[in-house]
């Protein structure tokens, strides 16, 4: 199976080149001290040019709106101890106007390279359709967000998919909710450690994958170094995916488990080269949810919550709903009961971002 990438010359497929991503993610957030947003803009340019000169296929973001993705909890992620996530969140979407993204799409095209997004939320994704990506990341936290599964699925355009901190169920269950409405679909193996120990890899459930779903399989990989993501192209991964960084000693989440542009040309010469390597772990021909990853579920994992003041007797629509973390503390319904709330009645007043449970709903 082979997906076109619209307005470029890219396909993703095991018959096509390995698409290889540079993932940005916020590492143009490089100080604790917040700085202008034309700083950032010249400090994403940067990372740009560096990862195309490096080989990079397409270069890929993170788009917040806390809005509709993070409720006014305080809570730390354990990957990031530098923030508490709202405060985070809030300071990355101040930063990162409609603007913000319209430049960098406009610069990566005057490269030739792709430009795309992980919205973490469905009003991230409304607001990166707007800019024009031709493409979706879904991260490992959102595997279950329904609401915005189902807005990126109604849009047409290849929805890129990675399964870290997730259950074989669960995988199972946004692969069948996403065919029922999309056949542009690619799975990527991850574990969700930040950095994640290349023993710990599993890249052995590419294969399984690759038996398991009738779609691309590819590796998103939070290890340091490179010798794993090219087993995995060794292994028939359509996608490879590290973050990219000037400097892992750079304050803010990812840097860390981030490549150079010197270790990325390697990877990615090494990859267009077919170059065989052994790592000393495959792993296990299976999907495991790993120790390491559960501590991220309850503060990544989504609740469904009212989007606005709705009034006793309203029947549900989609604008009315909102999937927020942190679960744990949320108290709504799993995101992924999206479909089971939607077109009911509720029988009491909702006030914005109250939970939605199933004993308001008739």
């Amino acid at each position: 199976m082979e997906i076109k990438i619209s307005q470029s010359n890219k396909a993703v497929g095991k018959d096509q080149p390995v698409f290889i991503i540079a993932d940005i993610g916020k590492n143009f957030i490089q100080t604790e001290e917040e700085r202008p947003m034309s700083e950032y803009i010249a400090n994403a340019k940067k990372l740009i040019k560096a990862a195309v000169d490096a080989g990079a296929d397409a270069i890929k973001f993170q788009t917040h709106t806390v809005e509709d993705e993070q409720l006014n909890i305080d809570v730390t992620s354990p990957h990031f101890k530098g923030s508490d996530r709202y405060n985070w969140l809030k300071r990355n979407e101040a930063s990162t106007p409609l603007e913000f993204w319209q430049e960098l799409k406009k610069y990566c095209d005057e490269l030739g390279t792709i430009f795309f997004s992980t919205p973490m939320s469905r009003a991230s994704a409304i607001k990166l359709n707007k800019v024009g990506v031709n493409l979706w990341k879904v991260g490992s936290g959102d595997v279950l967000d329904f609401v915005m599964l189902d807005y990126i699925a109604s849009t047409g355009k290849p929805i890129i998919i990675s399964v870290g901190m997730s259950t074989l169920e669960e995988v199972d269950k946004a692969i069948n909710f996403l065919k029922e409405r999309t056949d542009k679909i690619i799975l990527l193996h991850c574990v969700s450690k930040y950095p994640c120990p290349p023993e710990d890899l599993n890249i052995k459930t590419i294969e399984f994958f690759q038996k398991r779903y009738d779609i691309p399989i590819g590796f998103s990989d939070h290890s340091i170094g490179y010798d794993t993501a090219i087993a995995a192209a060794n292994m028939g991964a359509v996608i490879v995916e590290k973050h990219f960084s000037f400097d892992r000693n750079l304050w803010g989440a990812d840097h860390k488990v981030s490549m150079t542009p010197d270790e990325f040309k390697i990877m990615v010469d090494s990859i267009r080269s077919n170059k065989k390597v052994d790592i000393d772990n495959y792993g296990q021909e299976a999907k495991i949810l790993q120790e390491g990853e559960t501590v991220f579920r309850p503060l990544f994992h989504k609740s469904l919550m009212a989007s606005q003041d709705i009034k006793a007797g309203t029947v549900l629509t989609k604008e009315m709903i909102y999937a927020m973390r942190p679960q744990k503390y949320a108290g709504g319904l799993p995101s992924e009961e999206y479909e089971n709330v939607l077109n009911k009645k509720v029988n009491k007043d909702l006030n914005k971002y109250d939970p939605i449970t199933k004993d308001i709903l008739e």
